[in-house]
């Protein structure tokens, strides 16, 4: 039994359950309920998710529990979950869909290339930028969610954050093969 592993999964599995709470809300099964606490729901269901990730990977490092499927599990993990967060909020009309497709496009693109970088046998493990940056949407999603003011803000810096740390794995990863 592998806790990181089973961390992950938590998060995989709560990540459809903000969706639903965030694009469900004018749903027959929430009649009667303000938005604003489903709101807060999502948010509770996205913090939880969100601390997952921090334990998760803490307890591997600081236990040595790193496994193969972790390694593949968590930033699966990660992606569904700013993946929820940030389609769900685009579809609310709580967030530009210009910055979510630029998220979205440049996580698929890193995710690619690192899976190529390790069938070739290249390590390009998350960099200190890649954390403040997944740091920072995280933060994004929560003020968006409640609709708190600044959220609009931290989204743009999240993207800026995210292209910035994509260009320093995409010039790591052509510094590894000799480009």
């Amino acid at each position: 039994m592998n806790i990181p592993n089973i961390l992950a999964t938590i998060r995989l599995l709560l990540s459809p359950l903000m969706f639903f709470l965030l694009v469900n809300q004018d749903a027959t099964i929430f009649e009667g309920i303000d938005k604003t606490w489903l709101n807060y729901f999502a948010l509770m269901v996205f913090i939880i998710a969100s601390m997952t990730d921090f334990f998760d990977g803490y307890i591997a490092r600081t236990f040595d529990q790193i496994t193969n499927l972790g390694s593949i599990l968590d930033p699966l993990a990660d992606k569904m979950l700013t993946l929820a967060g940030f389609l769900g909020l685009m579809i609310i009309g709580s967030a530009s869909a210009w910055a979510i497709f630029l998220i979205l496009s440049r996580e698929l693109f890193i995710t690619g290339l690192r899976v190529s970088a390790v069938s070739e046998g290249i390590d390009i493990s998350a960099s200190w930028m890649g954390k403040v940056k997944t740091f920072v949407q995280m933060f994004a999603i929560g003020f968006l969610i409640m609709g708190w003011s600044g959220g609009e803000l931290l989204l743009w810096i999240a993207v800026a954050l995210t292209l910035y740390s994509g260009y320093e794995y995409v010039k790591e990863y052509f510094q590894k093969v000799g480009f």
